[in-house]
Order: C-alpha cells, then sequence, then structure tokens
C-alpha cells in the first residue's frame, strides 16, 4: 500500500501525470485484481494488488491527499497494465509472484530469498541417515524445521550425534565401509556400517531422535524411563547406563530452554520503523520452544507504515517457494488490514490454514514482547552501526555545504504537560552514533508556564556557560527542536556566551507535523527542505528523535514523582503522624481539600490554631 500516509495538498498533481489517467480511469473495471505501473522506459515502477481496481487506482490520481513519494511514483507513471484475479485471495497471489519476478523499485522488497535450512531424517533403508538439507524437498524422508540459519542446525545435529549416535556420513562413505570409523570409536555413532548395532536398536535409536526433533519430549523421557528400568531389570547395566545418559541430556536441554510453552509451532513477527530504515524479527516457535530467531531489513522506499510492512513480509515468506513450512499460527506485533485476504491466499497456495492475530496474552505476549524488542535494538544498532553513520555524516556535510562532517551534534528539545513539570534534555551524537554518557537533562524553574522560548533559553544558558567554565567540547553543529523563535533565543545565548564556531540549525516540523516534512533554518533565517529519502535528513530525524525521547522520559519521571507527593507535605508542623490521621479522619486528600477549618479541628491531634493554617496553606495561591 503506497497512499496510506498523512495527506499533503497537491495543487500540481494533474501536470505532473505521463498519461491520460481519466480515460483510464473511466474504463477500468471494479472487479479485484493487480495493477502494474511502468515509466516511459517500460521499466516496472510499482507492482498492487486491489479488492476493487477502479477504487484503488483512482487513489493514485487524486488532486490532494498524497504523499512525496508517492507524487513521485505517480509523476514517471506512463501506462499502467491490469490483471483481474477471480478473487482477492488470488489477486495476492498474483502480485506476490509478479514482484518477486520484477523487483519493482517502488515495492517493499525482502532481498533474504534463501530456502530455510532442515534437518533430514531418510527413509526407505536399513540405517537411516540425519543430515542437514536445504532446497525443495523432494527425497524420501521426514524434514524437521525450519530452522533460522545453518549454525542451529549444526548445533542440534550435534547433540543428537552425541545423545542417540544416529549415523550422520554420507551414504558413499556408509557403503564402503570394512571397519569402524573415529565417530564410533569416540561414542559418536552406533557403528551400523559394521554391524555395531542390531537393526532393532538402531530403529528404536532413529525413533527416539524424531520424537526428540518433532517435540515430544515428554513421550521421550517416559519411552527412555521404561527401557532403563528394564534394561536395569533384565542385569543389562550399560545398555541402562546408556539410557540413562540419554535423560540425563534431554533434561539438560530441556532446563536450557528459556521460552517454552504448550506444543504448538508459531512464528512471532515484529516491526520497526524508523527514517529510512526498518527491521522486521521473526522468532521460530517449534513444539512450543523458541529455537531461533532472525532479523530481516528490507527497503522500505514509500516509507510505508509497519502493518504495510507486515502483510508484504508475510506474503513473501508464506507464499514463496523459499522451503518455508507454513505454521499454523502467526503473531504480528501490528495487525494487518488485508489479514483475511492473505490467509485464504496462502491456503490456495500452500493448502495449509494459517492463523494471524496481533492479540495475544500470557507466553505467546511474552514472545511478541520479545519479538518487539529485538526489533527496535536491532534496527537501532543498524542505524548506529558504522558504515551507516558514515555515509548519513557525509551526506549532512554536503546538505550543509561544510568544509568538514561535524565531529560532534547536540540537540535540544523541551518537553511539559501544559507547562507543568518542564524539562529540557540535550542529547549528544558523534561519527560512532549516541554518546549518552554526555546526554542532560535541566528542570526548567522561575519561568512562565508553558512559554518553551524561555525554557530554551534557560537550559542553553546553563549548558554552554558551563561548559565554557569547564573548557569542554563544544559542538559542531546544534540543533534545535523548534521553529525560528527557538532558534532566535540560541542564536541570543551563543551571542552572549561569545560562542562563534557553533553552527545553529532549527528542525522545525512541516505542515503535516510528520516525520519526512522537516524544514531546517539555519542561523540566517534561510530555510532548506531535504529530499525524504535523504541520508542526512535522516541523521538529524534520528538526532531529533532521541531528544524529544530523552525529554520526554524526564518530564514523566518529573511529573509522576510530584504527582506522588502529597500536598499536605509541604505544611509546617504537619509530619507523618498528622498526615496519616487527617488522611485515614478524611479518608483521603480530596476530602481534606474540601474540609473547613473547624473540620479539620475535629481532628484529634490538630488544634484549632493548626487547623486554620492547614486550611490557609491548601487554599492559598
Amino acid at each position: 500500500m503506497v497512499d496510506d500516509q498523512p495527506p499533503t495538498s497537491n495543487p500540481d498533481a494533474k501536470k505532473i501525470l505521463g498519461f491520460d489517467h481519466k480515460t483510464f480511469l473511466k474504463n477500468l473495471t471494479s472487479k479485484p485484481g493487480v495493477y502494474q505501473m511502468y515509466d516511459k522506459n517500460g521499466a516496472i515502477l510499482y507492482v498492487g494488488k486491489a479488492k476493487n481496481l477502479k477504487k484503488r487506482v483512482s487513489s493514485y490520481f487524486r488532486g490532494s491527499g498524497l504523499t512525496t513519494k508517492t507524487v513521485a511514483l505517480v509523476s514517471r507513471i506512463h501506462n499502467i497494465e491490469i490483471t483481474v484475479a477471480p478473487s482477492e485471495a488470488e489477486a495476492l497471489v498474483l502480485e506476490h509472484n509478479l514482484i518477486k519476478a520484477q523487483k519493482p523499485p517502488f515495492n517493499i522488497l525482502l532481498r533474504d530469498d534463501k530456502s530455510f535450512p532442515y534437518i533430514y531424517l531418510s527413509d526407505g533403508e536399513d540405517h537411516p541417515r540425519l543430515s542437514l538439507h536445504r532446497g525443495s524437498k523432494k527425497k524420501r524422508g521426514r524434514y524437521f524445521g525450519p530452522f533460522p540459519n545453518v549454525s542451529a542446525v549444526r548445533e542440534s545435529l550435534n547433540f543428537l550425534q552425541k545423545v542417540f549416535g544416529v549415523r550422520q556420513c554420507e551414504d558413499s562413505v556408509y557403503r564402503n565401509r570394512t571397519r569402524p570409523c573415529l565417530l564410533y570409536q569416540i561414542e559418536r555413532c552406533s557403528g551400523p556400517c559394521v554391524n555395531k548395532i542390531s537393526d532393532h536398536d538402531y530403529a528404536a535409536d532413529v525413533e527416539q531422535t524424531a520424537l526428540f526433533l518433532e517435540g515430544k519430549n515428554d513421550n521421550l523421557h517416559q519411552s527412555l524411563v521404561t527401557l532403563m528400568e528394564r534394561a536395569s531389570s533384565d542385569l543389562h547395566f550399560e545398555q541402562a547406563a546408556i539410557y540413562r545418559d540419554r535423560i540425563t541430556a534431554l533434561r539438560q536441554v530441556q532446563a536450557q530452554q528459556v521460552m517454552e510453552a504448550g506444543q504448538r509451532n508459531m512464528d512471532i513477527i515484529a516491526c520497526a520503523i524508523a527514517p529510512g530504515a526498518s527491521c522486521v524479527h521473526r522468532l521460530y516457535v517449534r513444539q512450543g520452544r523458541v529455537v531461533g530467531s532472525k532479523n530481516y531489513y528490507p527497503k522500505n522506499k514509500l516509507d510505508n507504515s509497519e502493518a504495510d510492512i507486515l502483510s508484504a513480509f508475510v506474503s513473501h515468506s508464506y507464499l514463496g517457494d523459499s522451503g518455508m513450512d507454513v505454521p499454523p499460527y502467526v503473531v504480528l506485533s501490528h495487525p494487518i488490514p488485508d489479514a483475511q485476504a492473505l490467509a485464504e491466499a496462502i491456503e490456495l497456495h500452500s493448502h495449509r490454514k494459517i492463523q494471524m492475530t496481533a492479540n495475544v496474552r500470557t507466553y505467546r505476549a511474552k514472545w511478541l514482547v520479545m519479538a518487539e524488542q529485538a526489533a527496535k535494538l536491532n534496527l537501532q544498532a543498524r542505524l548506529n552501526s558504522a558504515h551507516t553513520l558514515e555515509q548519513r555524516y557525509e551526506a549532512l556535510q554536503e546538505a550543509l555545504a561544510a568544509d568538514e562532517t561535524p565531529g560532534r551534534i547536540e540537540c535540544f528539545d523541551i518537553s511539559h504537560s501544559s507547562g507543568e513539570s518542564t524539562v529540557a534534555s540535550c542529547v549528544v551524537f558523534d561519527q560512532n552514533g549516541p554518546v549518552k554518557s554526555d546526554y542532560r537533562r535541566f528542570n526548567i524553574t522561575d519561568i512562565t508556564a508553558g512559554d518553551d522560548y524561555a525554557a530554551m533559553e534557560q537550559a542553553l544558558n546553563r549548558r554552554y556557560s558551563r561548559l565554557q567554565k569547564e573548557g569542554k567540547q563544544l559542538p559542531g553543529l546544534l540543533l534545535i527542536d523548534g521553529g525560528k523563535g527557538q532558534l532566535s533565543k540560541a542564536r541570543h545565548v551563543m551571542a552572549e556566551l561569545g560562542i562563534q564556531e557553533v553552527e545553529l540549525i532549527g528542525v522545525a516540523k512541516g505542515t503535516t507535523r510528520k516525520p519526512g516534512f522537516e524544514t531546517l533554518i539555519r542561523a540566517d533565517g534561510s530555510e532548506m527542505i531535504l529530499a525524504s529519502d535523504s541520508p542526512a535528513l535522516h541523521l538529524i530525524q534520528q538526532v531529533r528523535d532521541e531528544a524529544h525521547r530523552f525529554a520526554i522520559t524526564g518530564h514523566k519521571q518529573r511529573r509522576d514523582q510530584k504527582r506522588r507527593t502529597s500536598t499536605l507535605e509541604n505544611i509546617p508542623g504537619i509530619g507523618p503522624k498528622r498526615r496519616k490521621e487527617l488522611l485515614q479522619f478524611f479518608g483521603g486528600l480530596q476530602e481534606v481539600m474540601r474540609a473547613s477549618a473547624d473540620d479539620l479541628a475535629k481532628v484529634p491531634s490538630i488544634s484549632k490554631k493548626m487547623a486554620e493554617e492547614v486550611y490557609t496553606s491548601l487554599h492559598s495561591e
């Protein structure tokens, strides 16, 4: 989806179109289907699906309400081709196939198209083999997974080799053995190639391996206990010891499972977005156990929402031919509008039912929180990576036409609730990312409530007069979250302090007050608007958003602390004991506030004179 964005005025939309859209729309069907947008050279721009083609395609050509990036897409359209589908679900399948084949630049694209690894247990042989498998599942046997990566498969195979001893050697090696290999010597294989184990016992080991891979640990544990007791009763103590060791290993691996509940297979998928970047984190839950996770960083050319990215991700993952199994249950961090159609399309494609939800409780809610936190942290790490920051700093230097990149950036923001508990924040970035040890908060006092200009002036004065006094490093670039008024205060403070080497930039919100439409105001009053996909703007947004977060956190802490403090605590002569008696006598602070001086004097420990003082204090200006 590309038009579910904040509205902006677009009076020149009709002038930039490259073909006769009015005639095209007049003859367009209202049936479900897929539309493909092409430029003047015949190159694909965008592929989309629609429940109603006429309504959906018409939305691109309205006179207002389109984002800047959508206008850029529409301005390049030279031709649109339509494919009608029997249903919205089948349109979704077709959309997925076209996106995968054509890779349109304006669609959300996921580059990781490799098949997922599995553990393969062969079948139809006297001595089945365990191995890693990736690709189409054509061979006869059982496939367990998918696993998030090859390392997880190798770790599992290593455990299975130590515990159950099922062979993992290539068939060519197995058929040509005449004596046991080294794995048999170190007790990692039971040696079926040279008949060191009977077919019956080997089949039992294979079955136990399968039970473990299916997550049926309770069944496996009970089976091993029965076998151990039987072997012990038959005086086969060596065999009983083998079963005992397997039980111990099984308990250890169960203890290592941090998250385990139920017996379901499901995927937990969370999305986090930031200016110019996004991260999707997937947790793999198999048989009630979290077996791994994986991060994806889809390209988001149109600043799509989390719901749009998740919809494209689910479509890519479960409608593709990458070998990804479709779990019966998928938990999403954000509800997606086309969930029902997407579920129908997946069932049509894979012949498996799938349930998608963003509303979960108990252990699934805990898993979802894990995935959401991981998505946010991994996205932040990617944004703060040396390569990304270097690109953004270089782009900022170019945008500001500076001789060198600003080595240190500081940003100020103000936060309050209708003037209450005003807090200013200062965050610091250098070319390695946030310098959190240099972050500062300022509790603003002695100003008119709600006066952001005065709050900004006070915070800047306190910050830079102290830096000057202590001889500490000044920033190369100072960002002020606000417009010309706040920037004017910053210029005044810097002039008063004699600081001339710091470049000042005001970051004013655009008319829509949405990310991507900021206006940058320089110290000389000139304004600059960077493209919404500019790495320089993304760096400024990142620093500004961090200052905003830091200010809000400080304001909430100060406000909550103030509200937790009883009004009675500031009255002379009213200590903890009298405070408790007042509250108990009247049943709460509100009733104390309503009480007259005579009513207050009825409290045993409150004299008439003290009652008058309490009443005066509670009702004074």
